[in-house]
């Protein structure tokens, strides 16, 4: 693929090299989906119901998890698994800084500490020979991140926090389908969290899961979930149900909707093609992208299946002579829907404000946080989308590579 040296960037005027946008990603959605919420909307039960259990049930079952618990959000079941830890104000949890802030949100919830340890540049995850020296008699739990899709370095994470007592909470977001010496992520340490927001590889359009481990940790977790009410309405309401309940924590309103679950039944049967087409096209980004220097691709660390939630790309600034958000406003211009996953938490406005972080404080983190760019990635992508996006790039580069180069 020759590079585009001769034409003007559409940001400056040129012709972009699509006529039409490619979103970041789109959910795919087919009529099985469509069918089974029009059950749902034609029965007589939309809230948490049997479309819950069952989407549970399933879940349960593709993962390998003992429990499996449907809530609002990703961030609703970090929440509860993090108050089902029994952290507390004063608390300290471990975590990265390169997350979406939903995860340091829930620790902020409970009034606790979110610890942050610095990250590999490879992988985008936490690094795990940094956790032990922050560990301090406050520490409770450690939240690793499986950071877009390629699941942590586990086993050192495991056996840190197995010799120091600590509970460990999987941020499993971006990890539906990414798994860990042969098991699924967000189900090899207490519990895993997981996103079904419309951007995920499986999509519910706002929707989480809890995965739990031990049968008390479940049980709470599940009671929390729904207010702390001993029994949900479903099991209240029904034929052979019971209709009394005791209050016996205050908690919650995170449960997930039969109307979320009838998408996620039939996403989940789907999620193994849905993944393998996300594999497909990242193979093709990193055999069309491998020759331009002024990007690294995608690391893939041995021992795992990376989810392929993500495909995010590191410009070399040292080579280019614009930043990375002026790349990629030279890419929107191109009409190519380019995202930022993530700029660090520790430099977010009211982290630094709060907690006193300065830029350079974690490195690696702030490194990255100027440099990564995700590109369009979804299932039903086409191989033309994919050569759009990486002419694109060579168009890009060609006209902001720095002479020297």
């Amino acid at each position: 693929m020759q590079e585009l040296k001769t034409e003007e960037l559409a940001i400056n005027g040129g012709q972009p090299v699509r006529s039409d946008f490619l979103p970041l990603t789109s959910p795919w959605i087919g009529e099985e989906e469509k069918q089974e919420v029009l059950d749902t909307l034609n029965g007589v039960w939309l809230s948490r119901g049997p479309k819950v259990s069952r989407f549970e049930d399933d879940f349960k079952k593709y993962t390998g998890a003992n429990h499996a618990i449907a809530l609002s959000s990703c961030t609703a079941a970090l929440h509860v698994a993090i108050v089902a830890a029994g952290v507390k104000e004063g608390d300290e949890v471990i975590t990265t800084p390169i997350t979406f802030p939903a995860t340091t949100n829930a620790i902020l919830y409970e009034r606790a500490t979110p610890v942050l340890i610095d990250v590999d540049r490879r992988t985008f995850n936490i690094d795990p020979a940094l956790i032990e020296k922050r560990i301090t008699s406050r520490t409770k739990a450690i939240i690793p991140v499986h950071m877009a899709g390629q699941p942590c370095d586990m086993d050192e994470i495991l056996e840190i926090a197995g010799r120091r007592n600590l509970i460990v909470i999987e941020d499993a977001a971006h990890a539906v389908g990414a798994t860990y010496r042969g098991r699924h992520a967000g189900s090899l340490a207490d519990a895993g969290c997981f996103s079904f927001y419309a951007s995920k590889n499986l999509v519910t359009g706002d929707g989480g899961m809890l995965t739990v481990r031990d049968d008390k940790f479940a049980e709470f977790s599940r009671v929390i979930g729904l207010h702390g009410m001993s029994t949900s309405a479903w099991k209240r309401y029904s034929k052979e149900g019971v209709p009394n309940w005791e209050l016996v924590y205050p908690g919650f309103k995170y449960n997930m909707t039969d109307i979320q679950a009838s998408l996620g039944i039939h996403q989940l049967r789907k999620i193994e093609r849905i993944t393998s087409l996300r594999e497909k096209w990242c193979r093709l980004y990193d055999e069309l992208l491998v020759d331009i220097p002024e990007l690294t691709l995608p690391y893939r660390a041995p021992g795992r299946r990376h989810a392929c939630h993500l495909y995010i790309v590191t410009l070399d600034l040292e080579r280019l002579s614009v930043s990375r958000d002026q790349f990629l406003a030279m890419m929107k211009a191109e009409n190519i829907g380019c995202g930022i996953h993530f700029v660090s938490v520790h430099m977010q406005p009211y982290y630094a404000n709060r907690f006193g972080f300065k830029r350079n404080d974690y490195p690696n983190a702030e490194w990255l946080s100027d440099r990564i760019l995700s590109l369009p990635l979804s299932p039903q992508m086409t191989d033309v989308d994919v050569q759009d996006v990486v002419r694109a790039i060579r168009k890009v580069v060609a006209q902001t590579r720095k002479s020297q180069f």
